[in-house]
């Protein structure tokens, strides 16, 4: 279950070092961010699809990687798990019209996770959240934190999102969203303002 990746760094850096900022405590005024643009960071339903209604902008899957690996410290806290269980690995960039808007990690406990949906996911064709709504699957975002990324790597300066996708199922994941620059200047452009 692995495709050749891209860009080895893709999600090198340590997520847990990174300034996770509660999303009821940010303000997108703050960050020098249009609020409606900063929906994006802070929109709890399937991100994909609000880009689709809300800036006409629909995205395709590419998937870099996906691999058995096992919880790590800071996921462990945020999935309620324990460290070291096994989970499904999954990094993909999502692209507008050719172009990567932003890259994901998900991490899944295989606990509880369906094989039809294993199946779903390898195919890698379509975003989790969406795989997960479609099948019938009502989700609860928590957890969801924003962050501006700093040091030296080549995502210095992208917005970050972090939340937990929980099913009443029992199906979870971890999900990290990091926003290419790319990224809000097409949206910006969609609304006409470019």
């Amino acid at each position: 279950m692995h495709v050749s990746i891209h860009d080895a760094d893709m999600f090198s850096m340590d997520m847990n070092q990174v300034d996770w900022r509660p999303v009821r405590d940010w303000h997108a005024e703050d960050a020098g961010l249009a609020k409606d643009v900063a929906g994006a960071l802070t929109v709890t339903s399937s991100l994909t699809r609000f880009l689709e209604r809300r800036f006409t902008m629909p995205l395709t899957v590419q998937l870099h990687e996906q691999f058995l690996d096992k919880i790590k410290h800071g996921e462990a806290e945020l999935l309620r798990s324990d460290v070291g269980l096994p989970a499904l690995r999954r990094q993909v960039s999502l692209l507008h019209r050719g172009t990567v808007m932003f890259d994901a990690e998900s991490v899944l406990p295989l606990a509880g996770l369906e094989s039809e949906l294993i199946a779903d996911l390898q195919e890698g064709k379509r975003p989790l959240a969406n795989l997960l709504l479609d099948r019938g699957l009502s989700l609860a975002r928590s957890d969801l934190s924003v962050a501006k990324l700093e040091g030296d790597t080549r995502y210095a300066g992208c917005w970050a999102r972090r939340s937990v996708l929980r099913s009443p199922g029992g199906t979870q994941a971890l999900v990290v969203e990091v926003f290419r620059p790319e990224f809000w200047r097409r949206l910006e452009r969609l609304l006409g303002r470019v």
